[in-house]
């Protein structure tokens, strides 16, 4: 026991670097099972055609920027371990597939036009 104290009062750096080296691995794969599954990102994508109508229902057209804000702060809020592991470039490129899933359903349906508020414009 006394052999193994003087090893490490001499070599604590070593020690210090196993230590370190474990604790990066282990967030490391935290980080890789924390990240999202096809049927969680599908869910995701659902909620933001959700977000983003919501926001133009909110915000009007010609508001973009505030619209992309509000709905990451939204998603940050409601799925905080996704919003850790997906860049904003990803979540933002989900948005734009979103708005576009939103456009159509706004030519298409009526009631979404009433709903949003861009009925008859």
């Amino acid at each position: 026991m006394k052999e193994i104290g003087m090893w490490l009062a001499e070599n604590w750096y070593l020690a210090l670097t196993a230590v370190v080296m474990v604790v990066m691995a282990v967030v490391l794969v935290g980080s890789f099972v924390k990240l999202p599954t096809k049927e969680q990102i599908a869910k995701i994508k659902e909620w933001l055609l959700y977000a983003v109508t919501e926001a133009e229902k909110e915000l009007g057209g010609g508001t973009g920027q505030l619209k992309l804000r509000q709905v990451y702060d939204l998603f940050v809020q409601r799925f905080p371990a996704v919003a850790a592991v997906v860049s904003f470039d990803t979540f933002s490129l989900w948005v734009d597939e979103a708005l576009e899933q939103m456009r159509e359903l706004l030519e298409q349906n009526q009631r979404v036009q009433k709903y949003v508020g861009t009925q008859g414009t």
